[in-house]
């Protein structure tokens, strides 16, 4: 697989989408094949979003002009909320937003989603690429990181896990399958209520 289009224009993007539209594409196809060929670069709204308007008769594949302030989120805030979410994967965007009030909590959720990249996931925030420095692995109510100078904490991990029934893997394994299916489904936008 060739290596994503790296900062395409916006009206790129619009074009490969009023293309695969007219030919009929479901917007949860184009928006696989959206990520496939040029990344995370759009959201799945934002590709239902521009199908809805194609199909309705736009023409247009650049953005409107917006009024109004420009974008606040500026790399120091990017910064300060990724130490947030690093320090606590359950951090919420209200709880965010008290930590940081110096901006609004659609400016915190923008940064978060659009920016970082992040989302929400049973409820833990979550890079859509891990990295080895955000592997965690969650036993109890206690998080144990997993690293190489971590030997005491990995054995009494595995000391656990070898403590446990045979049908313990499988019916936990089965309970993931319809989950992983929403999953794929959803081009990997899919989030467990």
């Amino acid at each position: 697989m060739a290596a994503p289009i790296q900062s395409p224009a916006k009206c790129e993007v619009h074009s490969v989408i009023r293309f695969l539209n007219a030919k009929g594409e479901r917007p949860a196809e184009i928006y696989k094949q959206i990520v496939a060929v040029y990344g995370n670069v759009m959201n799945r709204q934002n590709v239902m979003k521009w199908c809805r308007e194609f199909s309705e008769g736009r023409t247009d594949v650049h953005n409107e002009q917006r009024s109004g302030r420009p974008s606040l989120i500026s790399d120091n805030l990017l910064q300060e909320i990724e130490v947030e979410i690093c320090a606590n994967r359950r951090v919420t965007i209200r709880e965010l937003y008290r930590i940081i009030p110096k901006v609004s909590k659609t400016t915190i959720h923008e940064g978060v989603t659009e920016k970082l990249g992040y989302r929400k996931l049973c409820p833990h925030w979550v890079p859509k690429m891990l990295m080895d420095n955000h592997k965690t692995k969650e036993m109890g109510s206690g998080k144990i990181q997993v690293g190489f100078d971590d030997n005491d904490k990995v054995q009494e991990v595995m000391t656990w896990f070898k403590g446990q029934a045979a049908d313990f893997y499988d019916s936990g394994i089965q309970k993931l399958v319809p989950v992983l299916n929403k999953c794929l489904d959803n081009a990997g936008d899919y989030v467990e209520k």
